[in-house]
């Protein structure tokens, strides 16, 4: 059996939430979703938990951090082109994201990132397949 992620996230509105990542073109777990919460698909074994404020104090003993003035997590990922990257981050921007900096080339790797509607950073990413070492 694969492990499989989930990464959760606090999110001021839900619905707000779940429409953002909806334009980006990400599909949701209806069984995991109430008005409390919803499973982001990303790939077969990665998931982003969205949870109200309400709900993600429920796991936590900790204060929520203000995204938008601290981080506290950075979400990388891969994406099969450079093309890619740059239409993932266009169609954040056009959902009310922002971006932080300008995409970075390095050759052999590319990527960009935004920050969502509640200033949790994403990573978008793509490595030449060469580039990468498999032993």
């Amino acid at each position: 059996m694969s492990t499989k992620i989930f990464v959760n996230l606090p999110v001021k509105n839900l619905k707000q939430s779940i429409e953002f990542f909806t334009q980006l073109g990400f599909q949701f777990n209806s069984q995991f979703t109430d008005e409390t919460a919803t499973c982001m698909i990303v790939s077969d074994d990665i998931f982003v938990m969205l949870l109200t404020h309400e709900k993600f104090k429920t796991f936590t003993p900790n204060a929520i951090c203000d995204a938008t003035t601290s981080t506290e997590v950075l979400v990388c990922l891969s994406t099969e082109s450079r093309k890619a990257v740059d239409d993932r981050i266009r169609k954040a921007v056009a959902a009310g994201g922002t971006t932080y900096n300008e995409p970075q080339d390095h050759g052999f790797m590319y990527a960009h990132g935004f920050q969502d509607l509640d200033g949790h950073i994403w990573e978008i990413m793509y490595m030449e397949p060469s580039a990468i070492n498999q032993g």
